[in-house]
């Protein structure tokens, strides 16, 4: 039965629900005409929906009979999930309107998104998470074919359908697996069935649970989608792939991990040390070879999840807050980088996206050559940039978890993904010119760029609020 504090407890969901239902019948109504006066809406509604988080909707206990959970882990995450959203929801009307494919539907799918991930992040039962996992990815799969008639975005839309929907089956095999073994589908029941010892039945949950999840997170060995669908899809798009959702599922692993399989811990522990090292050494070495910006952030975005699970192998309250403040930075990082991308246009306007067209970059756009110089090094984790203390967080709560194994591949293999971020440096720095992109017109780009740089550059000042606000958020799951 609903009642008032559980939905007072749900305002985020609640805010984001109505007001992309009203937008939507905005859109139906008013055509195309209305995309800005909808886009400027929708973030005003993220923005609501952020605020509310503020009230007991940030920290105010269970709603739904324990099916949901309004805590501080679950608003730190939606706070970047709103972030991003709103970032993606800014950047595409300029970007569809030179493709002269401007959509009012764009923003509503995005706000329906941002409901299914709020969903993912406070679910403290395995059918809530679901079905916002659905919400999420039914929205997801339309924002990837949102250029119906563009080949690479269709097949990137039925690429993303296919493969999702059978890392979707594969996460109901194992919730019907942890159900039936364990006799409930709530986190904290679970976990009680799991601390009287994990049978093979449950160890079998388990790792079909983890599997659908580590799709949803990019993990390897289930990241093969992940180039396709990001160089396929509209940039706006794929800059919202490779931040917002990325955090959804992160804090869903996270969550389900230590609130519902805690008393397994060394179970599962086994699973993500193995789904992270992988990572990090595919998502490098993948990296390489490719020829396309958005293919190679893609297989940056692979090696990134391997090392953000590095904190979660710890399996500590330390490992839970470094994860957090990994997904913090990383989410600046890549939208950023994809800023960035954005701006790379020829002469006629036509989106470039080849590594070979920033040659000499430096020479003729300065300005851009420098941030995305910024975001590689961040990316790669060379100090003084805010990328490396991401990293250290992580490494550091592996070590005092006792898992120096770990740490040290994970670091070796670190250098490996420095490659390719250097390679990009020395296209733009060292290599001679190629044809000039067009100047880019778009000042809020522009703006967006600088703000990530300057928090790349100078987020050091930020540690004790970043550090509190994550130290909180891991505190909640324990």
């Amino acid at each position: 039965m609903f009642d008032t504090a559980s939905l007072l407890l749900t305002a985020p969901e609640l805010i984001l629900s109505i007001g992309a239902t009203a937008l939507m019948l905005v859109a139906a109504f008013a055509g195309d005409r209305s995309t800005r006066f909808v886009s400027a809406a929708a973030v005003a509604i993220l923005a609501g929906a952020g605020l509310s988080l503020a009230g007991v909707a940030g920290s105010g206990g269970t709603a739904f009979n324990g099916l949901y959970s309004a805590d501080a882990f679950g608003a730190f995450a939606k706070v970047l999930i709103y972030l991003a959203a709103a970032v993606a929801v800014l950047i595409a009307p300029h970007w569809f309107e030179r493709e002269d494919r401007l959509r009012a539907e764009y923003p509503v799918l995005i706000l329906f998104s941002a409901v299914g991930m709020g969903m993912m992040v406070s679910a403290t039962n395995l059918l809530t998470l679901y079905v916002g996992l659905e919400l999420q990815s039914l929205a997801a799969y339309v924002l990837a074919s949102f250029m119906r008639r563009d080949t690479r975005s269709a097949e990137a839309g039925l690429k993303y359908f296919v493969l999702g929907a059978l890392a979707s089956g594969i996460l109901l095999y194992g919730i019907s697996l942890l159900y039936g073994f364990s006799g409930t589908t709530d986190y904290a029941g679970v976990a009680k069935a799991l601390g009287d010892g994990v049978s093979l039945g449950e160890l079998f949950g388990i790792v079909f649970l983890l599997s659908g999840m580590a799709f949803k997170v990019s993990a390897v060995p289930f990241h093969m989608w992940t180039p396709d669908v990001y160089e396929g899809a509209p940039t706006p798009v794929t800059t919202f792939f490779a931040s917002a959702p990325k955090v959804a599922a992160i804090a869903m692993l996270v969550r389900v991990s230590v609130s519902g399989m805690g008393t397994a811990t060394h179970d599962w522990q086994q699973i993500i040390i193995f789904m992270s090292l992988a990572s990090i050494v595919l998502g490098a070495a993948g990296a390489i070879g490719q020829t396309n910006i958005k293919r190679l952030l893609a297989y940056s975005s692979i090696n990134n999840v391997g090392f953000a699970l590095v904190g979660l192998a710890a399996g500590t309250e330390a490992g839970v807050a470094a994860i957090m403040s990994y997904m913090a930075i990383y989410v600046v990082m890549t939208l950023g980088s994809f800023l960035c991308v954005l701006q790379m246009r020829d002469q006629s306007g036509a989106p470039v996206e080849t590594i070979a067209s920033l040659s000499g970059l430096s020479q003729t756009n300065k300005g851009l050559a420098a941030a995305f110089a910024v975001f590689m090094f961040s990316l790669a984790g060379i100090p003084p940039l805010f990328g490396f203390w991401a990293k250290f967080l992580v490494f550091e709560a592996a070590v005092k978890a006792g898992l120096f194994p770990l740490a040290a591949i994970g670091i070796a293999a670190s250098v490996i993904g420095a490659f390719y971020y250097l390679k990009i440096i020395k296209t733009m720095y060292f290599d001679e010119p190629a044809t000039p992109f067009s100047k880019g017109e778009s000042l809020l780009e522009k703006g967006l760029i600088a703000a990530s740089a300057a928090f790349i550059v100078l987020g050091y000042g930020l540690i004790p609020v970043l550090g509190s606000a994550s130290a909180a958020a891991a505190k909640a799951l324990f």
